[in-house]
């Protein structure tokens, strides 16, 4: 579909109307690390154990008191992409 059609029919759907810019600037964003973990159905221990991270790192990450490194970064793309496998080679285990 083009741009045009989307936004068509986005408009012809009364109960799902995109949101105006005003609506946008005022919308709560889920931070990233919360989002992949919630994907994932964890906690912010189980994230953490299961990716061995810190669990103070984790939780800054989600408070945004700090953010992501360039290799903690990667390794969040690489969980995004296909979380199973990186836990278990991260925890050292056969594939």
């Amino acid at each position: 579909m083009t741009d045009e059609e989307v936004m068509a029919a986005a408009l012809s759907d009364p109960d799902a109307q995109p949101m105006t810019k005003e609506q946008l600037a005022r919308a709560k964003r889920v931070n990233l690390i919360k989002g992949i973990r919630t994907k994932l159905f964890m906690t912010q221990a189980e994230f953490a154990a299961a990716y061995q991270l810190p669990l103070a790192t984790v939780r800054d990450w989600e408070q945004e008191r700090t953010t992501p490194d360039a290799p903690a970064r990667a390794l969040l793309k690489a969980i995004v992409a296909d979380p199973e496998t990186v836990r278990r080679l991260i925890n050292g285990q056969a594939a």
